[in-house]
């Protein structure tokens, strides 16, 4: 093993770290892919629950086309300003699309925990707002790494 996959292992975030810096965090950045392979990049809001990353993303968007077509996703959660402050979590796999689309509150098991979790941390509502042009995305990433530079304080 190299010193930089040894120093990579130090800086990794436990399970716990990891769980406890995604429920916290609000804005990811969503990767997909065009049908030349070109990616795309945008912003969304999202939460973590069960092991997966559930995203909250309009209907009409090119995103959503693009997932349609090609599922394969990669999404980056980060955080910090300062080298030494910079952490983050990168997942990697295939979105789901879970519930109706668009989302207008049917019924749906899977569901209820990401819309208990989803408005109360974006909108300080306890009632999740469905106004017929958002749906939702679940990933359960096939591949996570992180980092948390903060760590290397402690490397020193």
């Amino acid at each position: 093993m190299t010193d930089t996959q040894r120093r990579g292992r130090r800086i990794m975030m436990t399970p716990e770290e990891r769980d406890a810096f995604l429920t916290e965090q609000r804005t990811c950045r969503v990767a997909t892919l065009g049908p030349d392979g070109a990616p795309h990049i945008g912003a969304l809001w999202f939460v973590w629950h069960g092991g997966s990353l559930w995203l909250y993303s309009i209907t009409r968007s090119l995103r959503w086309s693009q997932l349609r077509k090609d599922a394969r996703i990669a999404v980056v959660v980060d955080d910090g300003e300062g080298y030494g402050e910079l952490r983050g979590v990168e997942l990697t796999g295939r979105a789901e699309f879970v519930g109706e689309t668009p989302r207008t509150g049917e019924p749906c098991p899977e569901l209820v925990e990401p819309e208990r979790l989803f408005p109360v941390k974006y909108f300080g509502m306890t009632e999740m707002p469905h106004d017929g042009r958002h749906a939702w995305l679940r990933l359960t990433p096939e591949k996570l790494t992180s980092w948390d530079f903060r760590k290397l304080a402690d490397l020193t």
